[in-house]
């Protein structure tokens, strides 16, 4: 499969994760531009309570803005937003976060299946979505949802994940565009600024 895919410009990132995938994000993270052009949302299953040891992990290793995402915040490019822990996280139309304390989605709050579909729904093709290792379902239906819009839907090798179920499962039942080992995800992600 090919490494580089013409697609439109990327608006917006979503990376999605559970178990093992705090790994990847500190290997991604400090390879990462200071020229990404566009907003990155980050949705992992974490306690709550843990809020700010995530932030402050990423804050560390990258020169881009790391912040606990806010209700009512507008997403700017350039900026990583991480998903509360015991929330979902929504895009809305206007491109603002929305915090929501409804129903566990497949026993998880946040899920990366709620994040994933509302922004395909907001940004269609101009979104790109990466599923990283975890030990549950998550996150397949709501790349399902991506691939229908027309988004890029990237996939962590599940041989390479520490934990595979959960890439493996979206291997399994979504059509995605790539399937890529962690150490190659910052290049991919650099190469998706738009000039």
């Amino acid at each position: 499969m090919a490494e580089t895919l013409t697609q439109g410009k990327c608006s917006a990132l979503v990376i999605g994760g559970s178990a093992g995938s705090l790994d990847v994000l500190l290997e991604i993270f400090p390879s990462l531009s200071v020229n990404i052009n566009f907003p990155i949302i980050l949705v992992t299953h974490r306690k709550a309570g843990n809020d700010s040891l995530l932030t402050e992990l990423l804050k560390n290793r990258t020169s881009l803005t790391v912040r606990e995402a806010e209700e009512k915040e507008k997403l700017l490019p350039g900026c990583v937003y991480i998903a509360p822990a015991d929330y979902h996280l929504l895009i809305e139309q206007d491109h603002t976060i929305s915090l929501d304390y409804s129903e566990k989605v497949n026993y998880s709050r946040p899920s990366i299946d709620v994040t994933f579909q509302s922004a395909a729904e907001v940004f269609k093709n101009q979104l790109t979505c990466i599923l990283l290792s975890g030990s549950n379902a998550d996150g397949v239906e709501g790349l399902k949802i991506v691939n229908k819009y027309g988004g890029l839907v990237l996939i962590q090798n599940p041989e390479t994940a520490s934990m595979g179920y959960m890439p493996q499962q979206a291997v399994n039942e979504v059509n995605p565009h790539l399937i890529l080992d962690s150490f190659k995800m910052a290049g991919y992600i650099n190469g998706l600024i738009h000039k």
